[in-house]
């Protein structure tokens, strides 16, 4: 990581290089209170010392247990020490390890159900699957009100009918991955109302939001250029991925603009 040798300093671009995020997450940050530049330049450039390094570190491993930006400022605030720190952080990971186990279990079963050819049942599927993790992103991607608008939606859900959601997504998945074992062009009578299905399917998560058809485009592509959203495809075979993203992209352009 590059630093000023006579300040010890980070600038914003190699402290987000290092960490892996972005400038626009730190000064979301900064603007949170969660992560104040040590100084900031008479450029109005921000710098960070190794004391935002370490705060940054904390705050990078709160996200990764799946903390909201919310309860990771009142974690910080509260502690007062070294150690008490460190046993919040332990607590803490005790259940993340929880989760995990829930984790595997789900996929196990989902394993053994698909090797045998039995019916996926959502609930078992995205057991310990959290629909707040990837808040940061989405506000970085869409903005703010994209996610408080889509999550106030989910919350309002029952258990039914969020089961219902996740099995819907998961029917679609499946009916692309069958298109695309069959040879089907995307832009076809029958791709293309799949990929209606999931038109309507984004735009209820998203809070019955509208979505564009550049916003529908580029979820196409980054279901192809983050493995995590790619798996989802790919597991019906290799190359649904970017069959959807072609898929979403000529329906976009054909129909949406």
């Amino acid at each position: 990581m590059a630093t000023d040798t006579r300040t010890g300093e980070w600038s914003i671009q190699n402290l987000a290089r290092a960490a892996g995020t972005t400038s626009r997450t730190l000064r979301h940050y900064g603007q949170l209170g969660l992560l104040p530049p040590s100084r900031i330049g008479a450029n109005g450039y921000r710098y960070y010392d190794q004391d935002s390094l370490l705060r940054l570190q904390r705050i990078l491993l709160l996200r990764e247990l799946g903390l909201g930006l919310p309860v990771i400022a009142e974690v910080l605030a509260g502690e007062q020490d070294t150690a008490a720190a460190l046993r919040t952080h332990l607590d803490l990971l005790k259940q993340e390890q929880e989760r995990i186990v829930r984790l595997i279990d789900s996929v196990r079963t989902t394993l053994h159900k698909t090797e045998r050819g039995e019916q996926l049942v959502a609930a078992e599927v995205f057991d310990g699957f959290d629909h707040t993790r990837y808040k940061d992103e989405v506000i970085e991607r869409w903005g703010e009100k994209a996610y408080t608008s889509s999550d106030a939606w989910y919350r309002s859900l029952t258990e039914e009918q969020k089961r219902q959601f996740g099995q819907d997504c998961l029917d679609i998945a499946a009916d692309f991955g069958r298109a695309h074992a069959a040879g089907l062009p995307v832009d076809s009578e029958q791709v293309r109302a799949i990929t209606a299905r999931h038109r309507d399917w984004i735009a209820l998560g998203w809070g019955n939001r509208e979505v564009t058809a550049d916003a529908f485009i580029g979820l196409g592509e980054m279901y192809v250029a983050d493995p995590r959203f790619g798996a989802n495809y790919d597991k019906h075979g290799e190359g649904t991925a970017a069959y959807v993203r072609d898929a979403m992209k000529s329906y976009a352009e054909a129909v949406m603009r």
